[in-house]
This record gives structure tokens, C-alpha cells and sequence, in this order.
């Protein structure tokens, strides 16, 4: 497919001449995004498995982006690839999107085509999995969570449908310093010497970035592969929040866009994750919290105890560490993006298989085989990590069981592990046997996704759990060699897109299991999981360069019907004063850099999450009863907080709060707040409440 550019020449005796010139294109490409905040408060977020980690109020919106890429000279299906500001992807998430997506498009858009991979975000509502285990601490099942995910999913590939256009795609890497390290260099350490020395860093340094234009040079969009946790906001954090992932995405899509909103512009940019299992955020390293010393290096505790070991930084708190490594992904992305030459050709294509992962024979080499296990956990998860310290001081070395004789009997009368998983396991000590549980239903998954995309000499590589650092890294390699031996261009680049249709908790090496820190226990199917993961991707590269379909594997269960659900619902609000009423005074001035703060008679967030709307404005007076409104709620400088006030009476507060920009324009402004209450008869009526107008001032 040839589009037409065209331009005007004015010559010197001034005759207008219209001259044409043809640019081929590669693809049709989509861009798409849309908003997926799930209940803004009252639920437990997921990620730290933190019990009193609730939601109260939101900082970042949550948001999903979907591309969409097909190969212009052929007709054969697309490849579909969507990010979403979420923890992680959860196999009923994926199930029910597909299931939407059929029901618009017929076959077009499949479980085999599209895959759903998210950014790890710590500050999101839980109670999206269809696995028990998942949903513990979010006191079971949240419809409300998950039907925000997945109509925000389906709607941001909606509108990449309709945006597709001709256009071309260009791929760049480079090295990003100073925004990640290894929270686990004691199990890095455990891989081969000779391996090691391949690396300069014990965690990946490279960030790779996809350029999308139109047949005119147009931007359209970019994605960005980075491994880094988004747990730069930490497990006190009540605020819904997009991290610094979001964060970054928020600053590439304003550089692009006339719209100071995120959301609203055209130009769609996913900072999306990679082999982040054993990478942190928190550059200022792991500290005690009583001393001020650096942690125990091989154990992260101090004194012996794991809860005092914490890693923060680069920041002075949560929110500048956030904004920090935001800004530094969002730079390096902008400079690869600006200087992307390397343009794919080539076809668009795709394979995906579902595997039992509890049952995967393993050809180590040409004399031994190995099996991978049914689902266990290792006492080091209960742990943490220095990230997110666990609250029962479990020691992150391995075997010491001996030292917590409540859990082993709680764990005991859940289910003692039998004798098969405990050799299977080895060196893992197991906390939890949940492949030999089947009450009430499946605490973890034995069947999973794994999948290829391939766009020319681009395959991404998506893969349903945390591959650490060298998991990753052996992962690509593997693939990549598979690829280029069976036909793609030398040039071939793969990446690991994370967390991406399913969850399946970490993948470690088999050296880096053995020190069963955190993500050795956490690794699920065994010592041997992440050969059965290479050899199952193996499979479908060879299948890809044969051209031949991959088998489609046994089909995941579907458990929605079974959930559990503990949250209550909201049975009504009050509000004595008035819903909207102001409850707090305000000065007649602020100055550019202060922060100004208002209380109002609310509602419950959850009787309306306000899907692409908001629960909060600022707004500048440019002329007589002019507002124009400047901020909403998923902007970096505001904060909407909600807490319940007389829990029996059923009456709450909100608070908004905004930190005015050191360059904000001076003026008159005021806040307003925006609402829902429920009525004793479940009946729902928005309002809303406003300060005073106000001054900034120099």
C-alpha cells in the first residue's frame, strides 16, 4: 500500500505548483486507549498482599492501551497488543475480554491473537482473579474491579479498531542508568559466573521502544519495554495509582498531544513491563529502619528481622521516587523514539498454546528429564521483599521452617504437603501446598498462556508471570536464536512483555531457586520452571518459522461462577450537612508551590467510579462566570482522598487537595467535588460541591 504526501512549491514567478510524492507503508496500525480505574476506595489493593493496604481515594488513574498491527499485503489476522495500568493479568480478565471482543468482531480479534499485558502497578483495587489465592486479601471477589477492567480493555481496542490507518513502524534500544536494581543479588549471584560476565549490570539496563507513524510521518504511537517494579509507591500508599509507568505515559501522550488531559489526546504511549521479577524501583537500595544501616545483604533483615529492611529512593518519599522514575523512562523513551531507524518489515504473525504447567516434562539434556510440579509456596513469600516487607518476619533465606511453628500449623490444617510435592519442590520449603487444594475451587493455575506476536523482526514474547532479570535474559535468547536459525532476519529483536494474559506468580533460574529468596518462593511449578516455559516458547517459534499452527492446548477453566465475595456492598450514604457541603475554610490566597486543601460532605466512590470523567476539578476564572477547567483527578499535581467519618451513620468526607505548580498562571481559581450517593433504596444521585474562589499568586 503507497499513500500520497503532497506539498505546495511556490516558485519565483509565482505559479503554485502541487507536487506528490509516493511513501510505501508496511502496516495498518491502531492506537487506542481508555480509561479502567477500577472502585477508587473501600478495596484492598493488589500487589504487597498487604491486609490493610485498602483503597482511599486516587492519585493516577488507571488506564488501558491497546495497538493493533496487521500486515498491509496479506490478509491474514492482526496481532493485538495492550497494556494496561493494572498489577497483573488474570486468566477470567482475559477470558471475558476475548469473549466481548467476539461478540463485536467475530473471529477477528481471539485469546490467540491478543494479548493483554500489565504494568505491575502495587496501587490498584484487587479482586480481579478467578484463583483464590489471588483474591485472600482482598477478602475475596470484586466484580466491581473486574468489569472496570475489562470494559475499559475492550473499549481501548474499540477505538484502535477505528483509528486504524496505513503507517509504519520503526524499533530502537538503548540503555537506561540510574532507575533500577536487583532487590534479590544474592540468588543473581547463584547463575554461572560465565553467564554473568555476558552482562554489565545485574539487571536489565536496556529499554526498547516502538515508533508508530502514519503514511505521512504522523505520530500515532509508542511502546516501551523497561524492567523495573512499579512499587515506587509503597504498601502505606492508600491512593490509587497508575505508578511511575503510568506516570511516564501521562508525560510521552501530553508531548504529543493539544490535551492537557490524560486520555483525551490521540496519541497513545504504553510504558509496558518486561523481566521486572527481581528488579526494584527503589535505587536508594534497602536500609534498616531503626538504624539507618544497610540491610543484611543475603538475608535483607536487620537484627534478624525482614519487617525493618525496606529499599527506598531515589526520592525523598513515595511520591517524588514516583515522579523520578517516571521522568527518566518517559526522557529515554522520548530520545529512542526521536531517533528510531531500524523500520520493520516483514509479516505480522502470532502463536499461542495453553500449557499445563503442573505437568511439563523437561529435556535438561540428552540423558535427564525433569517434571515440573503442582503449585506450591515457599515460606521466603511470605516474607516479601525489600520492596514490601512481609509482617510475620519469615526469613527470605531457604529452609528455615523451624523458626515459625504458628504457620506450620496453620498450614498443616490447611494441607500438609505430601511427600511427592515436598521432593518435587526441594529446596522449597512449602508454606502453602495450593496444587493439592481444592477447596473451595483452584487456588492457582495450572493451565496458563503462552503466546508469540511477531511484527517483521520484532517477536514479543509474552510471558504470564515475573521472569527475574536472567530468566528473562535466557528466555530471549533462546527464542531469538530459534527465530533467526529458522528464517527472521539476524536483526530479529525480542522482548519479554510481562505479566501478560495470565498470572502465574515468578519465574527464577534454577540456580537463583535454590537461594529461595522471595522469588524463588513464588516460583510456582518448581527448580525446573523456567526450562519448561523456554521449551514450551521453543515450540512455538519453531511452529512460527514452519508456518505451521502450534497446538491450542488444553482450554483454562472458567471459574467466575464460583467466586466468593466478602466485600460488602455500599448499603447507603448520609450526609447531615448536605451532600457536597464544604467542611473545611480556605484562605483568600495561596502562593505558586503551596498546597491547597477542602473537605466535603461525601459518598461513597463506589456507587460511581466516574469511568473517563472525575472526582475532582480545578478551575481558573478567565472572564466573568468563565471557568475553565485546569486539572482533574488523574493529573499529577491533585489528590482525591475519601474516608468514612461515622461508620454507622454511613457518613464520609472527601478531601481534595491540590499542589499548585511552582509555574502555575496566576489568577482566580476554586476546587469543585463530584459524587454519587446511594439512597437507603439503592436509587443513585450525582452531586457535586465547590469552594470559594480563590487567589494564586506569584
Amino acid at each position: 500500500m503507497a499513500a500520497t504526501t503532497c506539498r505546495l512549491v511556490i516558485l519565483a514567478v509565482s505559479i503554485v505548483l502541487t507536487t506528490c510524492q509516493t511513501q510505501d507503508t508496511n502496516y495498518v496500525i491502531g492506537a487506542g486507549i481508555a480509561d479502567i480505574t477500577g472502585p477508587a476506595a473501600g478495596i484492598n489493593m493488589m500487589g504487597y498482599a498487604n491486609p490493610g493496604q485498602i483503597s482511599s481515594g486516587l492519585h493516577l488513574r488507571q488506564y488501558s492501551r491497546a495497538f493493533i498491527v496487521t500486515d498491509k499485503s496479506t490478509s491474514s489476522s492482526p496481532v493485538v497488543f495492550i497494556s494496561t495500568d493494572s498489577c497483573m493479568q488474570s486468566q477470567n480478565l482475559k477470558l471475558e475480554v476475548i469473549r466481548k471482543l467476539k461478540a463485536k468482531y467475530g473471529s477477528l480479534y481471539t485469546e490467540r491473537n491478543v494479548c493483554i499485558s500489565g504494568t505491575n502497578t502495587h496501587s490498584g483495587p484487587g479482586g480481579f482473579h478467578q484463583y483464590l489465592f489471588y483474591d485472600i486479601t482482598s477478602l475475596g471477589f470484586v466484580n466491581e474491579t473486574l468489569q472496570a477492567y475489562v470494559d475499559g480493555i475492550v473499549k481501548s481496542v474499540d477505538r484502535a479498531h477505528l483509528a486504524r490507518k496505513p503507517g509504519n513502524i520503526y524499533v530502537n534500544t538503548g540503555e537506561l542508568l540510574e532507575s533500577n536494581i536487583n532487590r534479590s543479588p544474592a540468588a543473581y549471584i547463584r547463575n554461572p559466573p560465565e553467564e554473568r560476565a555476558r552482562y554489565e549490570y545485574n539487571v536489565d539496563k536496556n529499554m526498547t521502544v516502538l515508533k508508530m507513524v502514519d503514511a505521512e510521518g504522523k505520530d500515532i504511537g509508542m511502546i516501551s519495554w523497561f524492567a523495573v517494579h512499579c512499587t515506587s509507591m509503597n504498601n502505606t500508599n492508600g491512593l490509587v495509582s497508575s505508578d511511575n509507568k503510568g506516570y511516564a505515559s501521562q508525560l510521552m501522550e501530553k508531548n504529543f498531544t493539544n490535551s492537557d488531559f490524560p486520555g483525551n489526546g490521540k496519541f497513545v504511549a504504553a510504558f509496558a513491563q518486561a523481566n521486572e521479577g527481581d528488579v526494584s524501583p527503589n535505587t536508594a537500595g534497602p536500609k534498616c529502619l531503626d538504624t539507618g544501616k544497610p540491610c543484611d545483604v543475603p538475608t535483607s533483615t536487620c537484627n534478624g528481622r525482614n519487617e525493618q529492611c525496606v529499599a527506598f529512593g531515589p526520592g525523598k518519599d513515595m511520591f517524588e521516587s514516583t515522579k523520578i522514575i517516571g521522568e527518566n523512562q518517559y526522557k529515554k523513551a522520548m530520545d529512542l523514539y526521536h531517533t528510531a531507524t531500524i523500520q520493520l518489515s516483514g509479516p505480522v504473525d502470532f502463536r499461542h498454546s495453553y500449557v499445563d504447567m503442573t505437568d511439563v516434562i523437561v529435556q535438561v539434556n540428552a540423558t535427564t528429564k525433569v517434571k515440573t510440579c503442582k503449585t506450591a509456596m515457599g515460606y521466603s513469600f511470605a516474607a516479601g521483599t525489600t520492596d514490601g516487607p512481609g509482617a510475620f518476619n519469615f526469613d527470605h533465606m531457604k529452609g528455615d521452617t523451624t523458626g515459625n511453628p504458628f504457620w506450620n500449623t496453620i498450614v498443616n490444617y490447611i494441607s500438609a504437603p505430601s511427600g511427592e510435592q515436598v521432593t518435587c519442590h526441594h529446596p522449597k520449603p512449602i508454606l502453602l501446598d495450593t496444587g493439592e487444594i481444592s477447596f473451595p475451587y483452584a487456588w492457582q493455575p495450572s493451565i496458563v498462556d503462552v503466546q508469540i506476536l511477531r511484527i517483521g523482526q520484532l517477536a514479543i514474547l509474552a510471558v504470564p508471570a515475573e521472569f527475574t532479570t536472567m530468566s528473562g535474559r535466557r528466555t530471549r535468547n533462546a527464542v531469538t536464536e530459534a527465530l533467526v536459525k529458522g528464517g527472521l532476519p539476524a536483526n530479529t529483536v525480542s522482548v519479554i512483555a510481562g505479566l501478560s494474559n495470565d498470572y502465574a506468580d515468578y519465574v527464577t533460574t534454577y540456580e537463583e531457586y535454590q537461594q529461595q529468596r522471595y522469588e524463588g518462593g513464588s516460583t510456582i511449578y518448581g527448580p525446573h520452571t523456567l526450562e519448561a516455559f523456554i521449551q514450551e516458547f521453543m515450540v512455538l517459534a519453531n511452529d512460527m518459522t514452519k508456518g505451521v499452527p502450534s497446538s491450542p492446548g488444553p482450554n483454562p477453566p472458567d471459574l467466575i461462577s464460583k467466586q466468593l465475595v466478602f466485600v460488602p456492598p455500599v448499603v447507603f450514604d448520609a450526609a447531615p450537612q448536605g451532600f457536597g457541603a464544604l467542611l473545611s475554610k480556605l484562605l483568600p490566597s495561596y502562593k505558586q508551590g503551596t498546597r491547597v486543601q477542602a473537605k466535603f460532605a461525601a459518598a461513597h466512590p463506589r456507587n460511581n467510579r466516574r469511568a473517563e470523567g472525575t472526582f475532582l476539578t480545578v478551575e481558573h476564572l478567565v472572564s466573568t462566570d468563565n471557568w475553565e477547567v485546569v486539572y482533574k483527578d488523574s493529573q499529577w499535581c491533585t489528590q482525591f482522598h475519601w474516608a468514612r467519618t461515622r461508620i454507622l451513620m454511613r457518613e464520609s468526607e472527601a478531601t481534595i487537595i491540590w499542589d499548585i505548580p511552582a509555574d502555575q498562571a496566576p489568577g482566580t481559581y476554586r476546587l469543585q467535588y463530584f459524587g454519587d450517593s446511594k439512597s437507603l433504596f439503592g436509587e443513585i444521585t450525582p452531586f457535586s460541591g465547590k469552594t470559594p474562589s480563590f487567589l494564586v499568586t506569584a
